[in-house]
């Protein structure tokens, strides 16, 4: 079953599926009549790491522009229940107050509720109106630095991972081939996660603060990062100069608690969807257009469905992204945290952002998913 699979979808397939042709297409060349020998299907393990570390790493380019509004809107609806104010810069009673002359008097700029956040829409507004539409690609600097290499490191590890598991189970335990591609994607995530933390942690806490200072421009990556590590080094806990450091991997557990089975539901989900929708429009015959729409779709499907299975972990990772007492940010673990959301907001708590982030996953992971697989078609092509 596996092998008809990837024999169907020719540029997705192992070598195990690869037909040897050197003896095809060498007879005599003066009978223009007869038809060009048959095309050897594509071995997708004759891309090297750098062909598709470029198509994943294109296609991680392209989802964080297109979808980074729907993130920002997410992250600030998760932070505003961890209790972040959302107040005006100058929100004490003085300063909130404009002044129209000596016998005028004075009259409220805005009550408090323009600053509370009461849905995913109300956020994309009140920050078009009140700091401007660029704000919500808040963090796409830090979005584009962290999806590019691991978006690169994690769908070329993916491919090879499950490659090889799917040659190794073919001929071992036919019975546990269903199960390589949710083994495959949760080591590949794992790995992709490691490896970028940092860059993760400094774009959670770029879009859930805003800016107080009226006129300042807001901190980049580094700057972020830099100013976790110096409020860890200037409290007096004993070895801070270290601490000082494995805070910008503080939360990493909850964001492998989320990533881990995000990638398994996600691609257990994507791999049967996709192979069954480029059989009913494509098989053999797909073109370029064709394996767009279906990964597109599955893709979509995937994402979305994982995005709503893991909201909760979702609220965690954020919650101790966004802790700003760097003794509790060391402290925290991701039990504690879930208890702590679960005993402040309950099941609605839990699933804080559940909007936007569904949102944003599904055509988030169908505009990488499509992209990918349509470059590595492309490449197929040049191949054969």
């Amino acid at each position: 079953m596996a092998d008809s699979e990837r024999i169907q979808n020719s540029w997705m397939a192992s070598d195990q599926t690869a037909i040897e042709m050197s003896g095809e297409g060498t007879g005599s060349r003066e009978c223009s009549s007869l038809p060009p020998p048959p095309q050897k299907p594509f071995n997708s393990d004759q891309l090297g790491i750098g062909e598709r570390a470029f198509s994943a790493a294109g296609a991680a380019f392209l989802s964080a522009i297109i979808v980074n509004p729907l993130d920002v809107a997410k992250t600030r609806l998760q932070a505003q229940a961890a209790g972040v104010a959302y107040s005006h810069p100058l929100s004490n009673m003085t300063s909130r107050m404009a002044c129209f002359g000596p016998n005028m008097g004075t009259v409220s700029i805005c009550p408090p509720e323009c600053f509370r956040y009461k849905g995913t829409l109300d956020v994309i507004y009140k920050i078009i109106k009140q700091e401007g539409i660029s704000r919500l690609w808040r963090g796409t600097n830090a979005g584009l630095a962290l999806a590019v290499p691991t978006v690169g490191i994690y769908l070329p590890c993916y491919d090879i991972l499950r490659n090889w598991l799917e040659e190794f189970t073919a001929k071992k335990a036919p019975t546990t081939t269903t199960y390589v591609p949710l083994v495959a994607g949760s080591l590949a995530r794992s790995l992709a996660c490691t490896t970028c933390y940092p860059i993760e942690l400094a774009k959670t806490r770029m879009q859930a603060f805003k800016e107080t200072q009226i006129g300042k421009k807001p901190p980049g990556v580094i700057q972020t990062l830099l100013g976790v590590v110096s409020n860890v080094k200037s409290t007096n806990t004993p070895q801070n100069s270290l601490q000082g450091y494995r805070v910008l991997w503080t939360g990493m557990g909850a964001q492998l608690a989320r990533d881990v089975p995000f990638s398994a539901i996600c691609w257990s989900t994507l791999e049967p969807t996709r192979r069954k929708l480029l059989g009913l429009i494509g098989g053999d015959d797909a073109n370029a257009l064709s394996v767009l729409g279906a990964n597109f779709g599955a893709g979509f499907v995937a994402g979305t469905l994982a995005a709503g299975a893991t909201c909760p972990l979702d609220v965690v990772k954020t919650r101790r992204q966004i802790e700003r007492d760097p003794v509790r940010a060391l402290k925290m673990t991701t039990r504690q945290t879930l208890m702590e959301v679960w005993r402040d907001g309950g099941l609605k708590g839990l699933f804080t952002g559940v909007g936007p982030r569904v949102g944003r996953a599904g055509p988030s992971v169908g505009i990488v998913i499509s992209f990918y697989e349509v470059v590595k078609f492309v490449l197929h092509h040049q191949y054969t």
